[in-house]
C-alpha cells in the first residue's frame, strides 16, 4: 500500500494500513528484548516531540522509539518557549521544522490541531499524539497490538500467525467518560476496522452528544455487557475536561460504572482488561482488579514503544508489506 504522509487519525491508515503497523511491530518488539535494543534504522533522522499538554507515558514512549531507531530526538519544552511569550502555533511549527525536523510528534488540547500543522508542515511527518477530545491514533493501535499479543499466548502461538482474523466477531466494551475521551474514538475505528463488535457502555451525560456513524452499540445493561466482553477497555474520568460536571460523585460513578471487585467476577475468564492509562484506582478501576493477570497495562506501556517504533519507521522511510526493520 502507499504510504501515509501523516498519522493524524486511525482512519489514515485503513485495514491494511492496521495490519502493517502491528506486523512491523512485532518485528521491533524483538528488537526490546535484545541486551541492547537498538538498531540504526532512523541514524540522520531528527525526532522532535512537541507536547503542548502534560504527558508523561506518551512523550516518554515516542522518546524512547525514537531513540532505539537511532534517530536524535528534540523536546520542545512548552513552558520554557516562546508559546508562553504569544508565539503562533503555526510560528513555533514552522521555526522548529526550520531546523531540519523529519518527524513532528504532537499533543494539543485543540482539536484538529495536528491536522492544521501537516498542512504548515513542507517536509516534516506528523504524528497525532492526542488531540482535544478527537484521537489518539497510536494508542489504540498498541492496544490492538497487546490484545493479539495476549490471545496468541494464550494459544501457544505467534502473534503474526494470528493476522488480523482474530480480531474478527472480538466482543469490545468500552466503559467510561467517552464524551471527553480521544482514546475512545480511535479505539473504535480500529478496532471496527478490524472486525471487532464495539459496544459503549457509560451514563447517558459521560456519552457523545450524537452516536450518528459510529459503528458501535450503547450497553443498555453495564453488568450484562460485562459478561459478554472478550476485551473491556477502562476509560479514566477526563478530569481536566471537565468530566467531572458530568457525575453526581465520583463515589456514584464508581457504584455505577467503576469495574469493581465484583464486578470482575462478572467477566468471563478469558476476557482481557486494558486501559490507557494513568489509571484512577478506587474510581474505574478496583485497586486489586488493576493488579490481576488480565489486566495488562504494564503491558500495553511495554508495546507502546515498539508500536510507536514501527509508525516513526514507516513513515520515515520504512517500505510498506516489506521486509521490516534491518540490522
Amino acid at each position: 500500500m502507499k504510504r501515509p504522509q501523516h498519522l493524524l487519525s486511525v482512519s489514515d491508515l485503513g485495514v491494511e494500513g492496521i495490519a502493517e503497523v502491528l506486523r512491523v511491530a512485532e518485528a521491533f518488539a524483538e528488537v526490546e528484548r535484545r541486551s541492547m535494543p537498538k538498531v540504526p534504522t532512523l541514524r540522520g533522522k531528527v525526532v522532535a516531540t512537541l507536547f503542548f499538554e502534560e504527558s508523561t507515558r506518551t512523550r516518554l514512549s515516542f522518546e524512547t522509539a525514537a531513540k532505539r531507531l537511532s534517530a536524535d530526538v528534540l523536546s520542545l519544552a512548552v513552558g520554557n518557549s516562546s508559546v508562553k511569550k504569544g508565539e503562533s502555533l503555526r510560528d513555533t511549527v514552522e521555526t522548529v521544522e526550520a531546523l531540519g525536523i523529519d518527524a513532528l510528534i504532537i499533543r494539543h488540547a485543540s482539536s484538529g490541531a495536528p491536522h492544521l500543522v501537516a498542512r504548515w508542515t513542507t517536509r516534516a511527518r506528523v504524528i497525532n499524539a492526542g488531540d482535544g477530545w478527537h484521537e489518539h491514533p497510536t494508542q489504540a493501535l498498541l492496544d490492538c497490538f497487546t490484545v493479539r499479543q495476549v490471545l496468541a499466548e494464550r494459544k501457544g502461538a505467534a502473534p503474526e500467525d494470528l493476522g488480523i482474523e482474530c480480531f474478527e466477531g472480538l466482543r469490545v466494551l468500552i466503559v467510561g467518560d467517552i464524551r471527553h475521551s480521544r482514546v475512545a474514538r480511535s479505539e473504535v475505528l480500529a478496532y471496527s476496522a478490524l472486525g471487532a463488535q464495539v459496544t459503549l457502555a457509560a451514563p447517558g451525560s459521560l456519552l457523545p452528544p450524537s452516536l450518528e456513524g459510529w459503528p458501535v452499540k450503547v450497553a443498555p445493561d453495564f453488568d450484562a455487557a460485562l459478561g459478554d466482553a472478550d476485551v473491556v477497555s477502562l476509560l479514566r474520568l477526563q478530569a481536566e475536561r471537565g468530566s467531572g460536571s458530568f457525575v453526581p460523585s465520583l463515589r456514584e460513578y464508581t457504584a455505577g460504572w467503576g469495574l469493581t471487585a465484583r464486578r470482575v467476577d462478572l467477566l468471563r475468564d478469558d476476557a482481557i482488561v486494558t486501559h490507557p492509562g494513568p489509571m484512577v484506582r478506587g474510581v474505574e478501576i478496583a485497586s486489586d482488579v488493576a493488579d490481576l493477570p488480565r489486566t495488562v497495562v504494564t503491558q500495553q506501556v511495554t508495546n507502546g514503544v515498539a508500536v510507536r517504533m514501527a509508525i516513526l519507521f514507516l513513515l520515515l522511510g520504512g517500505e510498506w508489506s516489506g521486509d521490516g526493520p534491518q540490522e
